[in-house]
């Protein structure tokens, strides 16, 4: 717990900054909640401050490197090396970018709802409300994440989730067990059900509002496999954001088309991400690539082989979104090629860049897509096959620019493995191949799918769904300090 608290005991302020040097003192002039926030004007720039600790470029990255999304690049120096072999242990830099980012998302929240109690709401009513629910769904999207990274199952209400923080706290020693999935759910949903009762005003999708609070309760009931309320939360959301055409779905990654975007985390020129960020935390391209998205751009990690092969020779949009196929080296005969690495190379173009800055875009959170394919694994799960094969031929259809053949399932096996390979394609380096695998990858029996040519250079090809990796360790900052935190199985 030392190791949330050591960053939110000095970052009153309302942007990230580093604190490390703030570790072992008391600092000086430090800003309780009441001094901080005595108008509704500074919890607004506290909510401010709150969004800004949200992030999820470690989350993509993380993905990518593991699972079957990338391969090292031509210009790799070892980056994402140890994540490629599965050497996972509990100094994982990702483990620590996404637990200590959302604790410090649900501490700044926690000050506010604290702080709002002290402040006279007449002063704005609408403003003060909005602020709070905001706060609130905040809290809960950061707490679902970390749920998300560090519980081993989502259906077990029983299985351990990570520490539940509702209010601050003056003890940055003090030492917190880790909560149930059960008391997480419970305590998310309340926080939802308090962020929808106080949001009236829609500030657009990259502030949490009521289709934000619906997207996210559609994917946590997802996850649970609760999939008539999942079916119902996305059929709401698909009935005001249609599937993106062709030429939408490629603008949506330059960001100037915002079709099927529910809810985006904005990256703009000199905010706390703009820079370079390989193992996140910065813009989301560079996570791929050292200065551009081209040739001479300094590609370190690429499509993988195994892929791009799924898209290859298609009119899938997917394909020149994913991959820069003017630049890139592609070459048929790469199998049989022992300089491959030099003479195939499949250069990322999902985060081109925008507003001049390469490299630096918007992080979409949720999208209609997503919430189609939800129905699909909700129909799937009630043995429809024929409803579930429909929506997967709905999205082919608009990705493809044509019409596609409708699959043909023949058992929920089959269904869910082209589900995921659906996924697989439509969510390319947005952070959810790896959480898929983990919760579907039994149901669909698929697992991570790497080329044999890769696989030559690596340590592994694949990992069942249920090995202990598909869980990321509480970070060891954590447990050294709070002594109370049990470790993850495998760590």
């Amino acid at each position: 717990m030392r190791n949330i608290y050591k960053l939110l005991c000095v970052c009153l302020v309302f942007t990230v900054v580093s604190c490390n040097d703030a570790i072992e003192i008391d600092q000086p002039g430090r800003l309780s909640a009441d001094n901080a926030f005595q108008t509704v004007a500074d919890l607004r720039g506290g909510l401010l401050g709150a969004y800004n600790f949200l992030d999820t470029t470690s989350d993509m990255g993380y993905t990518a490197a593991f699972t079957d999304e990338s391969f090292r690049g031509r210009d790799n120096g070892g980056q994402n090396s140890n994540t490629q072999n599965f050497n996972i242990n509990t100094n994982s830099g990702y483990a620590f970018n996404i637990w200590s980012g959302n604790y410090g998302a649900i501490g700044m929240a926690n000050r506010i709802i604290a702080a709002a109690e002290g402040i006279d709401r007449a002063e704005d009513p609408t403003e003060y409300d909005n602020i709070l629910g905001q706060s609130y769904a905040i809290r809960a999207f950061s707490h679902f994440k970390i749920l998300t990274y560090f519980s081993t199952d989502y259906t077990n209400d029983a299985a351990l989730a990570g520490l539940l923080l509702t209010e601050p706290t003056a003890d940055i020693f003090a030492s917190v067990a880790r909560s149930t999935n059960g008391e997480f759910y419970d305590q998310i949903s309340a926080d939802l059900t308090a962020a929808s009762n106080l949001i009236t005003v829609d500030e657009g999708f990259t502030f949490m509002g009521q289709d934000f609070i619906t997207a996210l309760r559609a994917r946590m009931a997802a996850y649970r496999g609760q999939y008539s309320l999942a079916d119902g939360f996305a059929s709401s959301l698909l009935a005001n954001y249609p599937i993106a055409n062709q030429a939408q779905f490629f603008a949506m990654y330059d960001d100037t088309d915002f079709t099927e975007v529910i809810f985006s985390l904005e990256r703009a020129r000199n905010d706390s991400y703009d820079g370079q960020g390989t193992a996140g935390g910065g813009w989301a391209g560079s996570l791929f690539a050292f200065i551009d998205a081209t040739a001479g751009g300094g590609p370190f990690m690429e499509i993988s082989r195994s892929t791009f092969n799924m898209m290859n020779g298609t009119t899938d949009i997917r394909l020149p979104r994913s991959v820069n196929l003017t630049e890139s080296l592609i070459d048929p005969g790469y199998a049989t090629n022992d300089n491959f690495l030099n003479d195939d190379v499949l250069l990322v173009f999902k985060y081109p860049g925008s507003n001049g800055q390469p490299l630096m875009n918007d992080l979409k959170e949720f999208r209609s897509a997503e919430m189609l394919l939800i129905r699909a694994e909700a129909a799937a799960d009630a043995n429809q096959l024929g409803n579930a094969a429909t929506f997967v031929k709905q999205l082919r259809d608009a990705r493809f620019g044509s019409a596609q053949p409708l699959p043909v399932y023949t058992d929920q096996t089959e269904a869910f493995g082209d589900i995921l390979d659906e996924r697989r394609l439509e969510f390319l380096f947005e952070g959810h191949r790896w959480v898929d695998l983990k919760r579907l990858g039994d149901r669909g029996n698929r697992a991570i799918d790497r080329d044999d040519k890769e696989c030559s250079i690596l340590s592994g090809c694949s990992l069942p769904s249920n090995d202990f990796r598909f869980t990321l360790p509480i970070p060891l900052s954590e447990t050294s300090a709070n002594t109370s935190a049990e470790q993850n199985p495998g760590y």
